[in-house]
């Protein structure tokens, strides 16, 4: 018994020691941390770092963000992807990408934009796939996604063994969304099923429609030009 209270007094006194750190104001002190972040910090490491408890870190960083909506800042403080991180306000977008793309290419070609879209909304999805939604052949393009962390494998197909593949939390951070859920509807954007089939009748004939091939199995589709360049 005596060893347990000791243990617990032991406990106690460090985390009032934790508790005790000098700092001026908590809210600087999180924006200085927060500043220097180079991707989303959760609140138990922000409380670490400033030497307060959590639930006292999540209020002070709700009322940072309330703060700058109200003051109309040109950057805000946003939860996303499970951690709080500073963004741009959505309503300078075209001022800050201008500035950035101004004399430089855009990281991602409209190939690789299209295929993380289709990855986005289909996943978990096979590269063949992928490549039979877009009508070309996109390895290229995955490999690049892959190596920039903006997709992973998800797995195996169970009936034809294809790996899948999905969006990282990393994809969810660039974008400026906490979940899939938040991506918006694509019905809305989309011509209706019967109108495509009835544009396609009448471009190539009923006939030409219902004999054309699958995709084979080594992925024998056009490739974008510009995959390799993604």
């Amino acid at each position: 018994m005596t060893e347990r209270r000791t243990m617990t007094e032991a406990a106690a006194a460090e985390t009032e020691e934790t508790l005790a750190i000098d700092f001026a104001d908590l809210r600087p002190a999180l924006e200085a941390v927060l500043m220097v972040a180079d991707e989303p910090l959760v609140a138990a490491s922000l409380a670490s770092a400033v030497g307060h408890p959590t639930a006292e870190v999540v209020a002070a960083l709700e009322g940072l963000a309330a703060e700058y909506t109200e003051q109309g800042r040109g950057f805000d403080l946003r939860n996303v992807a499970g951690g709080w991180r500073f963004y741009t306000r959505a309503e300078y977008a075209g001022v800050v990408e201008g500035f950035v793309l101004e004399g430089q290419q855009a990281r991602l070609t409209q190939a690789a934009l299209e295929t993380l879209a289709v990855v986005a909304y289909k996943q978990p999805v096979s590269r063949a796939r992928v490549s039979a939604i877009r009508g070309v052949n996109v390895d290229g393009v995955m490999r690049t996604l892959l190596t920039r962390g903006l997709v992973e494998e998800a797995g195996q197909d169970h009936e034809t063994g294809a790996n899948l593949y999905r969006t990282t939390g990393y994809f969810l951070e660039r974008i400026g969304i906490t979940d899939l859920g938040e991506l918006p509807e694509l019905a809305p954007y989309l011509p209706d099923l019967a109108d495509m089939e009835e544009e396609l009748t009448e471009q190539v004939g009923p006939a030409a429609l219902a004999a054309q091939p699958e995709e084979s199995a080594n992925g024998d589709a056009p490739s974008d030009a510009a995959e390799s360049q993604a």
